[in-house]
């Protein structure tokens, strides 16, 4: 199988490797705008993806094994492209690839930007409410369109997340003869739908008054939608540390309230998951939304109560539980879903569930800390401290093996 990448510039901008492949192809499979661009000399059949593509690769392929099979795939097939599901199906062993520029490449070469300090964010198939996590000041960000309205959904949401002075430029057909750039700002973007094929090219500038986001565990407070059910700030921070996500890893926030600890772990990096659990469905649908506002709309969200709503959830790297420590098996429930080398953090107030967590420490070894917090508040007129509920903290790691001392690793 060979997998040709194609651009806008269409069968002119192939190099002759690709033009060979496609002329002795038995078939060719893509998208129905790509198999447009091919010429009348190439011969095989045409195929045209069927939507949602991802479930019909193992038919096509199966269909079609034995013959001369091209694939047409947009630009470069790894970019965002065709080329991950083909290399699960058929191994990468069974590919032979054939890139041409992406479109990223292309934006970066007519604006000047440098690739690797440019955020590309896809909108094809994919939430754009993800852009929210990498709108930083002086960042610059490309989003690949997923249609004609994607400039207009991207102004829309940089508006929304006080970024609106935002530069945007939208860069058309990119590396074809209808290729055109479009400017504004998101704040007064003038231009309507165009083409179809696009990239969305954002240099972020916040507006003033709008609250700041950091890049690390620890946003304000004010940035999320809750009822008093929050870890508030400087003790999420804390225990986000104690939880130290890494790229690829599993959340179950266990209790999830406004779900704060869930939505900074998957704002740790891209690949994090999380499961927020929360028994009340009010919360549950406020995760939700802080979850979208946020930029990681994946997260997930299982409205029951603990530990019943945990059977059946996918193995955790980490476990976070913010609230219902007293319940009956559910720090059992938690720490036997763990696998060896696993973190488990939990957070109380209440004397009673201190008890229980000291009684877990001597059991299976760990940190107990208190965390204290303390703010500046107005005493008549001059300044003094108001002194937050502390909070008592087990952060414990899994053992990495059944013979290991029963201190586990902290």
């Amino acid at each position: 199988m060979t997998v040709v990448g194609i651009g806008a510039d269409g069968w002119g901008g192939l190099p002759e490797a690709s033009r060979t492949a496609l002329r002795e192809a038995d078939a060719v499979l893509g998208g129905v705008r790509q198999l447009e661009l091919l010429p009348a000399e190439c011969r095989g059949e045409r195929v045209a993806w069927p939507s949602p593509l991802r479930p019909a690769v193992p038919r096509l392929l199966a269909a079609y094994a034995g013959r001369r099979l091209a694939v047409l795939a947009s630009g470069d097939p790894f970019h965002y492209g065709v080329g991950r599901a083909l290399a699960e199906e058929a191994g990468p062993g069974g590919l032979r690839v054939l890139p041409h520029p992406s479109s990223v490449s292309y934006a970066c070469a007519r604006l000047g930007w440098p690739l690797e300090d440019t955020e590309v964010v896809s909108a094809v198939g994919r939430p754009l409410a993800r852009l929210a996590v990498v709108m930083h000041p002086g960042r610059r960000l490309l989003v690949l369109g997923s249609g004609a309205g994607t400039p207009v959904e991207v102004a829309a949401l940089l508006r929304e997340r006080g970024y609106g002075p935002s530069r945007v430029r939208v860069l058309e057909q990119l590396g074809g003869a209808g290729e055109v750039v479009r400017d504004g700002t998101a704040d007064d973007w003038p231009h309507p739908p165009g083409d179809p094929l696009n990239v969305v090219a954002v240099e972020c500038r916040r507006a003033p008054g709008a609250l700041p986001l950091g890049a690390v565990p620890g946003l304000p407070d004010e940035a999320y939608e809750h009822d008093g059910q929050l870890t508030k700030r400087h003790v999420r921070a804390a225990t986000l540390a104690a939880l130290a996500p890494a790229p690829g890893e599993l959340l179950w926030d266990v209790g999830g309230g406004s779900g704060s600890v869930g939505v900074e772990w998957m704002r740790a990096h891209p690949s994090c998951r999380a499961v927020a659990v929360e028994r009340d469905p009010h919360r549950a649908e406020r995760i939700t939304r802080n979850a979208h506002t946020l930029g990681v709309p994946a997260l997930r969200v299982v409205s029951g109560a603990a530990p019943e709503a945990l059977a059946g959830l996918p193995t955790p790297d980490a476990v976070f539980v913010g609230g219902g420590l007293t319940a009956p098996g559910l720090l059992d429930a938690c720490w036997d879903a763990l696998p060896p080398g696993g973190r488990l953090v939990a957070n109380t107030v209440t004397l009673e569930s201190e008890a229980l967590l000291a009684e877990r420490r001597r059991r299976h070894g760990g940190e107990l800390v208190r965390l204290a917090v303390a703010h500046a508040v107005p005493v008549g007129s001059f300044t003094g401290w108001g002194q937050a509920m502390p909070v008592t903290q087990w952060a414990v790691r899994k053992p990495l093996t059944s013979d290991s001392p029963s201190g586990a690793q902290s």
